[in-house]
């Protein structure tokens, strides 16, 4: 995607300029609170304490949410995770 390919050049500019670079957020970040927001609701969890990395692509089944990386996530039980991965996919 485009615009996280830009991300890594502005953080630099950003640092540059005295800005934090924390400030931004590429498209990914769409898809780590897709992916927080769905735990919490199986879970019935808070998702501001959930954090699911995403790695991959951001269309369709490159995106991969790493459930099992958050506490509430690696509760979810595996035969669940197919679906969920779908959910955040086409979300």
């Amino acid at each position: 995607n485009p615009v996280n390919s830009v991300v890594p050049a502005m953080a630099e500019l950003y640092k540059k300029k005295g800005l934090d670079p924390m400030k931004i957020i590429g498209i990914t970040t769409l898809d780590v609170v897709r992916a927080n927001k769905f735990v919490g609701e199986i879970t019935s969890k808070n998702p501001t304490y959930i954090n699911v990395p995403v790695v991959g692509g951001h269309a369709g089944t490159t995106i991969l949410p790493l459930f099992s990386q958050d506490k509430a996530g690696k509760t979810i039980e595996a035969d669940k995770i197919p679906d969920l991965d779908k959910h955040v996919q086409n979300a």
